[in-house]
């Protein structure tokens, strides 16, 4: 309200000099006019008019004499003594409004009145010329009084304005903003309710967007809650779950150490993929067990040659395919190419990987293809190691694609939660590297592993 009532000041302030300025030349042109009639009348007698009455005709026009130039030749003066001397004179044939606002400005600021001459042209082609002479003294009180007016005036029209204005800024924004801080208040209490997110409403485009834009929060928020006490949950089951299964998979592991000693050659073969498969799984359940965290632990990096890895996941599937799959499984790693990296951690990632890639072909009941390939390059200007994984399957479908590494949202396996992607990019990202989609289409699905050298 303050600053509207400044504001309209500050507006009549740039008004106020040509309005003064006005004021004064229409209280000189209105003595001018009866100075004129004055003047006329005493023609019209032919100078017969007593003394007393021409003091008469100058006191009621407010002037102390008129010179009215009716021709060249002839003038008709109306006199009376002057007080003093003449101060000024102002000619209003060629006033400006500039000339004007500064000669009122002056007179408003004078201590004294004066005595001043005024020239203008007369009324209704009355004459060449008028003349007058007059005091100050009215002049100055009356631009006075008329700026009180236009003081008292603004005054009023800015207050009036000011409140108009507060209330519709009350009614218009105060009041919709105080309805979003209420609704974000009473969200805080209970974010998880979401009979507690806020129901766009205001008709202000400004204020509609943010409702919006605070509308779809909520909701993105709710929704992350709700999941992540899902998984808070889910946590607590799988940690619950995992230390007895730890204890059943160490029993299994004391049971296969025997099986390793049998003398039957197919036995031989099989026994160490079954131990390394049952230590894995121990080590697996060992880390669920640390899922409070809601994290994987960091990996022990250490250097290690990648293509044994590679033979151990590919040997791995192969055992899990289908018999009646015909899955082709072609490998490209050099036997020397080394990197640093966690053997447990890397094993689950291109398990994970390929998995997917047996499963999708498995669904298509047609043969297909698997290919795994590693080598060095250089990435971002950085050197590692590039590991791809690709399938000749049918792609993965858009809903998949836009939500591939995000928890319990990329799943596509009917029974799938959607968490082998999302853990893979987990663990790639605590070596450093990256995991994204090369491509998926028709024609196959293929991954990239980025690991750099010096994790």
């Amino acid at each position: 309200m303050w600053l509207v009532v400044i504001f309209v000041m500050v507006a009549e302030v740039l008004i106020f000099g040509p309005s003064v300025a006005r004021y004064r030349a229409d209280y000189l042109e209105a003595r001018l006019e009866r100075s004129q009639i004055a003047s006329l009348a005493l023609l019209a007698s032919d100078g017969s008019i007593a003394g007393e009455l021409a003091a008469e005709l100058l006191d009621n026009a407010g002037v102390f004499n008129v010179v009215l130039r009716r021709d060249e030749v002839r003038e008709l003066v109306l006199a009376s003594p002057l007080p003093g001397p003449v101060d000024a004179s102002y000619d209003l044939r060629d006033a400006n409004l500039l000339g004007l606002t500064r000669d009122a400005l002056q007179e408003m600021a004078r201590s004294e009145p004066r005595i001043i001459r005024i020239i203008g042209n007369p009324v209704q082609r009355g004459g060449l010329l008028i003349e007058i002479t007059l005091d100050t003294a009215q002049l100055q009180r009356e631009l006075w009084e008329y700026s009180a007016r236009i003081l008292a005036l603004s005054l009023a029209i800015s207050v009036f304005t000011a409140l108009l204005l507060y209330l519709s800024v009350r009614i218009f924004v105060v009041a919709p903003m105080s309805r979003v801080i209420r609704s974000m208040s009473d969200y805080a209490e209970a974010p998880q309710d979401a009979t507690r997110i806020i129901t766009p409403q205001s008709n202000i485009a400004e204020l509609r967007q943010a409702e919006d834009a605070l509308q779809k929060l909520q909701n993105d928020l709710t929704g992350l809650l709700r999941q992540k006490e899902r998984l808070a949950q889910l946590g607590g089951s799988v940690a619950r779950i995992s230390h007895d299964l730890r204890n059943m998979l160490t029993t299994a592991s004391m049971l296969a150490d025997r099986i390793e000693m049998s003398e039957d050659p197919s036995v031989k073969r099989a026994a160490p993929k079954l131990v390394g498969s049952l230590s894995r799984a121990i080590n697996l359940c060992e880390s669920t067990l640390a899922f409070g965290k809601a994290e994987e632990p960091p990996p022990r990096l250490e250097r290690l040659r990648l293509a044994p890895l590679v033979e151990d996941v590919i040997e791995s599937e192969k055992l899990a395919t289908d018999t009646t799959a015909t899955i082709t499984f072609v490998t490209d790693v050099s036997p020397t190419l080394h990197l640093r990296a966690d053997s447990e951690q890397l094993f689950r990632v291109l398990g994970n990987l390929v998995r997917n890639a047996r499963q999708a072909l498995e669904a298509t009941r047609k043969p297909g293809v698997i290919e795994l390939t590693a080598t060095e390059t250089v990435d971002e200007g950085q050197s590692g190691v590039a590991i791809r994984i690709g399938d000749s399957g049918p792609g993965l479908p858009p809903k998949a694609r836009d939500h591939l590494f995000e928890a319990f949202q990329g799943g596509v396996r009917k029974g799938g939660v959607g968490l082998g992607l999302a853990i893979a990019a987990e663990l790639v990202r605590g070596h450093g590297g990256r995991l994204e989609l090369v491509r998926s289409d028709g024609d196959g699905t293929e991954f990239r592993i980025w690991l750099p050298e010096n994790t």
